[in-house]
């Protein structure tokens, strides 16, 4: 079975790669901010992980906006501990690309989402556009009860619009936060790094009439 196969279904536990104990080696803090990626955050700062294609382009969507305090790139929702790149684009880890966005006490949830909604298209299944594989798959992971009743009602709400615009149904996977795996230094911040580097994000141009309208 070939490390970089495009697999459009995710592996059960036993054909999923080991992966290691100790984390892989990433930044320590951020390009543009120069927060540290794993903390200390501010106290009374929160966590969500979104999943949106390509980590690249779905990370330049966060770090400036108000209240976010730092943004990293990594993995999660799959099997694999502690997963490299190479083994997520395997399709052998069940891992999605995702981007931690940590935010600050006062910041709507709500506006998170909307810009998580509009900037990609979340009915493709395993893709995103050209991007194909496990590891594109559209995802949101939070804490508790309540901010996944949130992502559920803003789910529907901006699903109705998607099929009023002729989309088919969103396929989100919507869960509690599971564990999160930073990425590899280069891949931290990238387009700041790499301002013409690529960037395959692009959203339905269907509104999303949620939250208080932070610009995207």
């Amino acid at each position: 079975m070939g490390l970089f196969r495009r697999s459009s279904a995710l592996p059960g536990a036993n054909e999923a790669l080991p992966g290691r104990s100790e984390p892989i080696a990433t930044a320590q803090t951020h390009f543009v901010s120069g927060h540290f990626l794993a903390g200390p955050h501010p106290e009374g700062s929160k966590q969500v992980l979104f999943g949106m294609g390509c980590f690249w382009g779905a990370e330049r969507k966060f770090w400036s906006l108000p209240g976010v305090y730092v943004t990293a790139v990594g993995y999660a929702g799959g099997v694999t501990p502690n997963p490299t790149y190479e083994e997520v684009c395997s399709g052998l880890t069940g891992h999605t690309e995702v981007v931690q966005v940590v935010y600050q006490k006062g910041v709507d949830l709500a506006d998170l989402l909307r810009v998580f909604w509009e900037n990609h298209d979340p009915t493709q299944g395993m893709r995103q556009g050209n991007d194909i594989g496990t590891q594109y798959r559209s995802a949101v992971y939070v804490s508790g009860e309540a901010e996944l009743a949130l992502i559920e009602a803003t789910r529907r709400t901006y699903g109705e619009a998607l099929r009023l615009a002729g989309y088919p149904p969103i396929t989100t996977e919507i869960a509690d936060r599971p564990p999160f795996y930073f990425a590899e230094a280069y891949h931290q911040q990238y387009l700041a790094k790499n301002p013409a580097g690529y960037c395959g994000l692009g959203g339905t141009g269907v509104s999303c009439a949620i939250g208080t309208g932070i610009a995207a």
